[in-house]
């Protein structure tokens, strides 16, 4: 079985796929990110594969044609060289308008550089994470085609398939230097399927998908340390955007473990509002202001569904997720079970959140952006329901399954949500927000926090009202300006915290919290805690040059095409959790955007509010 890192991430702004190392694609979702697998050998070898590489032992290398999300995998065996280049295509709206495309389609382009090469094809389709029968038949030149529950599935290839049983099909080419094998899957759930030639109009349709992340990378604003795998984070971002909605997926995966063997195996196909703060800045920070006005407008959209209570998460159209099930009768990835789909935590209560949405829609308000009645409306109500609740239990970030607590890092939320409602008010942005409650609650809440928070012992905040953990979300608290980074409680926090959590060599990377089982961490460093420690130091914590130095030793922990896990294994370096995650790569480009700006002595993170701007001003972006 590959390792997690041994998989890259293509995608179409609707789904993603996982590629692995070995020419073997294992994760398949269709038509959207949540959607039951079609293929899901990652989790379970019977679950479905699509695999194409030599017939014979080879060795790969792979990369991302530059600056896109194109993959090529070179395979080279003894009597030749082969390169597979995977993508799902994409086209500009405007070429849109003179194309016929499938509603979803992976395409495989197969060359040979060197040598000879034997070839071959295994499609293993298995609907439904693998527990659906696949009803595979041949349909000829048409190559062959799956029932797959919501659609059609259609595998052509320009070599000959054939069946090999009632739910498998092979097919085999022998390739010599400067020869080349396309093959295509394409997905129909809403007419008929859409089967595009191949050779130049595959060729054509590999150019055209470059050229579209081409274009979409040559926007991006950084000019700073480690450009390439900022850019490669960009990137991996944009393929977790749901793009009818603009909603961001935490990651493509479910179960992918936090421990290999473990039981901290989650579904990450959703959206977390406790990213959405980290998002915008990201977004807008990186010049991305299309895609920053659209996660904005569906945050609104689906926390208007539910105001002034608001969920952990959603899916990718603002909807309540299903259930949290198990499905037992799958291994896991290395025997890591259970498998879950669906997130349970969807049931949780997380405070935090508010401070994280008030904070997302003051970054767009920040950028330009302006409210409507509605969404004013919204904002003051989600602050009346913080004054009302802040001082109450609840799960926390981490959303553990042991029962509430009075987490300090959602203290700290709540104290953001109530500090950037004052400062819109303040700017005309909210005229109906109650003031004096707001004011009076957030002077409440940083009193218990400075008082009850921390802890005199440890010389830190702790987790905890009242308590002597601690944990990396303490670092955020000078992000969201509730602390200077360069205060003595923030650098004595900052001490604590990597005394007691820092782990790998020299204690680089960071865990979350201490959390062991039998004695033995319980999990993996967890990827953007680590970027916060090194934006912590941009902030003020540390020199901008400790800030830099440690910045550059986290970027070398992605896999060799630049992406992250959720967690990484303190002692191999190997990726551990759902993958590509999102939050990871948000930490990436977050804490580079800091360590830019203090180097042009900006402040590496804004809290202030412009004033209203006039209505024939602000029609750029409105919410």
């Amino acid at each position: 079985m590959n390792a997690i890192g041994d998989y890259a991430l293509i995608g179409d702004g609707r789904s993603a796929a996982l590629v692995g190392r070995d020419g073997s694609i294992d994760w398949l979702c269709w038509p959207r990110f949540d959607s039951p697998s079609l293929l899901g050998a990652i989790l379970d070898p019977g679950a479905g594969r699509w695999r194409i590489a030599p017939a014979e032992p080879f060795r790969s290398q792979r990369e991302y044609i530059e600056h896109t999300n194109v993959l090529r995998t070179r395979f080279h065996t003894s009597t030749g060289t082969i390169s597979i280049t995977d993508l799902m295509p994409v086209a500009s709206e405007e070429d849109k308008k003179h194309l016929l495309m499938p509603e979803h389609e992976i395409l495989r382009l197969i060359e040979c550089e060197r040598g000879e090469v034997d070839v071959a094809l295994l499609f293993e389709p298995r609907p439904g994470y693998g527990l659906e029968p696949a009803r595979i038949r041949n349909a000829g030149k048409l190559g062959v085609r799956v029932e797959a529950g919501a659609g059609l599935l259609a595998l052509r290839a320009d070599f000959p398939l054939e069946l090999t049983n009632e739910n498998s099909a092979r097919g085999s080419v022998h390739l010599r230097a400067g020869g080349s094998a396309h093959a295509s899957l394409t997905f129909a759930s809403r007419g008929p399927a859409v089967l595009p030639p191949f050779g130049e109009h595959s060729r054509a349709a590999i150019a055209r998908t470059a050229e579209w992340w081409r274009e979409w990378a040559e926007r991006i604003c950084y000019e700073g340390p480690c450009r390439e795998e900022v850019i490669r984070s960009a990137l991996a971002l944009k393929l977790l955007v749901y793009a009818p909605s603009g909603a961001v997926v935490a990651a493509p995966t479910t179960s992918l473990p936090e421990r290999i063997g473990g039981p901290l195996n989650w579904d990450y196909r959703y959206c977390w509002l406790r990213d959405a703060s980290l998002t915008v800045r990201a977004l807008f920070g990186l010049g991305y202001r299309d895609e920053a006005h659209a996660f904005v407008e569906w945050l609104l959209q689906a926390t208007r569904l539910t105001q002034p209570r608001l969920r952990v998460l959603y899916d990718v159209h603002g909807n309540e997720p299903h259930p949290e099930r198990c499905l037992d009768r799958l291994d896991g990835y290395c025997g890591s079970r259970p498998v879950r789909i669906g997130n349970a935590a969807a049931e949780q209560r997380q405070l935090d959140v508010y401070g994280e949405v008030v904070d997302a829609v003051t970054h767009f308000v920040r950028e330009g952006g302006t409210l409507d009645h509605d969404s004013e409306r919204l904002l003051c109500d989600f602050g009346n329901y913080v004054c009302r609740h802040w001082d109450e239990r609840d799960e926390g970030i981490w959303e553990p399954r042991t029962g509430r607590g009075h987490h300090t890092h959602s203290r700290v939320l709540c104290w953001t949500a109530l500090d950037r409602l004052l400062r819109l008010h303040e700017q005309g942005h909210l005229d109906d927000a109650p003031a004096a409650l707001l004011a009076e609650n957030r002077e409440r809440i940083r009193q218990q926090v400075e008082s009850r928070a921390w802890s005199p012992e440890l010389q830190s905040y702790v987790a905890e009202l009242d308590g002597e953990r601690v944990d990396a979300t303490l670092l955020l608290f000078a992000w969201y300006g509730f602390a200077p980074a360069a205060s003595d409680r923030m650098r004595g926090t900052y001490r604590c915290i990597r005394e007691r959590l820092g782990a790998g060599p020299d204690n680089v990377l960071l865990r979350r919290y201490h959390y062991e089982v039998d004695g033995k961490p319980a999990e993996g460093a967890f990827g953007v805690c680590g970027f916060w420690g090194a934006e912590y130091l941009a902030l003020g914590g540390g020199t901008v040059d400790e800030a830099c130095e440690l910045f550059e030793r986290l970027c070398g922990y992605a896999n060799d095409v630049g992406l992250f896990a959720e967690e990484i294994d303190p002692s191999t370096g190997a990726a551990l959790g759902n993958f590509p995650q999102a939050f990871t790569h948000l930490g990436v480009i977050n804490a580079a955007l800091s360590i830019v700006r203090r180097r042009e002595g900006e402040a590496p993170v804004e809290h202030h509010v412009p004033p209203k701007r006039q209505e024939s001003d602000s029609k750029e972006l409105r919410v």
